[in-house]
């Protein structure tokens, strides 16, 4: 700018110094100009042009946008460098006539563009080009901004409406108002989603390999598994970028306490428990999830429904085979836990859970009426009754008709002959065998499926042999649920005191020996005083043994 000055100054500010001639006149005699000011219209001039020169530079307003799929660190590091370059791209396209000024970044971190869930800054960045906010968008590769064609076909219609320019770190200017610019995004996106599918069927065989091979897949601790082994790594917490040393895990070692929860939830549950109660259980104890929460009823059945508990190996819902880590529970436990949880029959807490003996199960005596009886204050009673959940009919207290009902079960358990009373177990059974049996089965599906994806089988014939072999398999686990149920009876039938065995059982225990074996009818009665002056009939009260007399 200065040299452009001087030049223009040797021009004007070396003019003729006009002056009186030998004549007299006016002439033209040069005279150089003082050199004090010669310096002053130098600077001048130069200030000048400078403000002229920068007032006429354009300013284009511009966008960064970045992202990574994954980051294993949380320390922002790829989008990090992928900004410092775009940074460094505007610095490159800037002119003196045009100014690439960047105005906002938007940073997509630990996230794929390929997955479909919304990207928030990529939105936001969206919406500021739809609004003019900037007419430049920065990149370091177009497939960073996009690998979706239909996401690709918006991003296109938008910089023809609003006229925004695309610039990439690694493919250049990408001019979308054109029919070969256009078409050479296309061709990048396609080859980007190329990608990142084949990336995704590496990942999928990799995982598919790591669960026929029993190990574990990575993710969230399993409950149940885990022991330090002593050795640590490092971890970058994603919240606060902080890096934390943790311990390393090994996977198929079972942890004391969870193992042990899992078991006493596996056989509450034989024993026709609820899984409530498990959950309650294991929030007096102190027993928490892998991400230290308290157990929720949703959470813990589906843990007791888990083929790892007995140590079974899944690949995307299908049992594959056996896993490489401890077994916690056994196999025909596992197998009647999920036979009574999958139940669609299964009596399960709907709304309040019952605090009553017979709540839902004594039934209403009205003739013509199917209905069961629930318990709560009717009329002008403070007392807690039983009633029929359709509203008519009377009331009973319930609390005496829950005593009388214990008396009636704790005085039959008592007896000497209450052994006969316990279900007899399946006949001739051999768990062993039948497990055995389940991974034969669960193979040849298997060998089957392979053999159809390798054109050795046509799918007529693969249908047909994986129906019969999936029904066989439905027989075997049916046999292996069987085998692991356990009588409700069974904590009660030669207790030394029953009474006591009967109140250690807990609520839902107690409900569950009810429905296997009494039925509970009661009828309905008249008002007033008994006639040997009482105002409760203990004779409206029917009640008839499902097991023995």
């Amino acid at each position: 700018m200065l040299d452009l000055g001087l030049g223009l100054v040797r021009v004007l500010g070396l003019g003729l110094v006009l002056g009186p001639g030998e004549d007299g006149h006016l002439g033209g005699r040069p005279e150089p100009a003082p050199r004090a000011h010669l310096f002053r219209h130098t600077w001048a001039m130069s200030t000048h042009l400078q403000v002229a020169v920068e007032t006429a530079r354009r300013a284009l307003r511009c966008y960064i946008y970045a992202r990574i799929s994954q980051d294993r660190t949380g320390a922002h590091l790829g989008t990090q460098r992928q900004i410092e370059d775009c940074h460094a791209l505007a610095k490159r396209l800037s002119t003196p006539e045009v100014e690439y000024r960047v105005v906002r970044v938007f940073e997509d971190n630990d996230l794929s563009a390929y997955s479909g869930k919304p990207r928030k800054d990529y939105i936001e960045m969206f919406a500021g080009l739809e609004d003019g906010d900037a007419t430049v968008v920065l990149a370091w590769h177009t497939d960073r901004l996009h690998r979706r064609p239909d996401e690709l076909e918006e991003y296109i219609a938008l910089s023809e409406r609003r006229a925004v320019a695309t610039h990439t770190v690694q493919a250049g200017l990408i001019d979308l108002s054109s029919p070969s610019g256009r078409m050479t995004a296309r061709i990048l996106g396609a080859v980007a989603r190329q990608e990142s599918e084949h990336k995704g069927v590496r990942i999928s065989r990799k995982r598919q390999q790591k669960a026929k091979a029993g190990e574990w897949g990575g993710g969230i601790r399993p409950f149940g598994w885990g022991v330090p082994t002593g050795e640590t790594r490092k971890k970058v917490v994603k919240e606060t970028g902080e890096e934390v040393t943790v311990p390393v895990l090994d996977m198929n070692k079972e942890v004391p306490e969870e193992a042990e929860a899992l078991k006493y939830g596996t056989k509450l549950i034989l024993k026709g428990g609820s899984v409530l109660s498990w959950t309650r259980w294991m929030e007096n104890e102190g027993i928490r999830s892998t991400l230290g929460n308290v157990m929720r009823p949703t959470d813990a059945r589906l843990l007791l429904m888990r083929p790892r508990n007995a140590g079974i190996a899944v690949y995307k819902g299908e049992e594959i085979g056996r896993g490489g880590w401890d077994a916690i529970v056994d196999e025909a436990e596992f197998r009647g836990v999920v036979a009574i949880l999958s139940n669609p029959n299964r009596q399960s807490a709907r709304g309040a859970k019952p605090r009553w003996l017979g709540s839902l199960i004594y039934k209403c005596g009205l003739p013509g009426c199917e209905s069961t009886m629930k318990c709560g204050r009717a009329g002008s009673s403070s007392k807690p009754s039983y009633r029929c959940i359709t509203g008519h009919g009377g009331t009973r207290q319930a609390h005496k008709v829950d005593e009388y009902v214990t008396d009636l079960i704790v005085e039959r358990l008592a007896r000497p002959d209450a052994v006969d009373l316990l279900a007899p177990g399946p006949d001739n059974v051999d768990v062993g065998e039948l497990q055995v049996a389940s991974e034969q089965i669960r193979r040849r599906i298997t060998d089957m499926a392979a053999a159809l994806g390798a054109g050795q089988m046509e799918m007529p014939a693969f249908i047909e042999a994986s129906d019969v072999a999936r029904k066989q398999l439905e027989g075997v686990t049916k046999q292996l649920a069987r085998a692991a149920r356990v009588d409700p009876l069974v904590d009660l039938v030669g207790a030394v005191d029953v009474r006591k065995a009967w109140l250690e059982l807990g609520l839902d225990r107690q409900r569950a020996v009810l429905r296997s074996l009494l039925d509970v009818t009661i009828l309905p009665i008249g008002r007033g005083r008994r006639p040997d002056g009482e105002y409760f009939d203990y004779q409206a009260i029917e009640t008839k043994w499902k097991r023995g007399a």
